[in-house]
């Protein structure tokens, strides 16, 4: 595949790519070490970083790793649980605009796994 085909997961990658060809290589190594931690279970991880997505008010993070966490097994009240516990810490607003997206990617995840 080359650039012009490459499929982005983040819109940041592109131009990051383009510019810093292998400041993105290595950032994606070090992303995938992380991905690679095996405790706590892969539920779980999804469901912590999506609350952190939360926290940062990154509605596509948001959107990623409530679709990740479902294809993992979380339920959507797993995935709402969770995005209430940040109340708390960073208040009734951001948990609020985040169910949408939320929501968004929970049902892209459940239309993956129909087709």
């Amino acid at each position: 595949m080359n650039e012009d085909e490459q499929d982005w997961n983040f819109p940041f990658e592109e131009p990051l790519h383009e510019v810093f060809p292998q400041l993105h290589a290595a950032q994606n190594a070090w992303m995938s070490q992380i991905d690679s931690i095996s405790a706590p279970d892969r539920k779980t991880h999804e469901l912590i970083r999506l609350v952190v997505t939360v926290g940062l008010r990154n509605p596509e993070g948001v959107r990623r790793h409530a679709r990740l966490a479902r294809e993992v097994g979380a339920s959507w009240e797993e995935i709402l649980g969770s995005i209430m516990l940040t109340v708390p810490g960073h208040g009734l607003l951001p948990a609020v605009e985040a169910i949408p997206h939320a929501r968004r990617g929970f049902e892209e995840a459940r239309e993956a796994e129909q087709e």
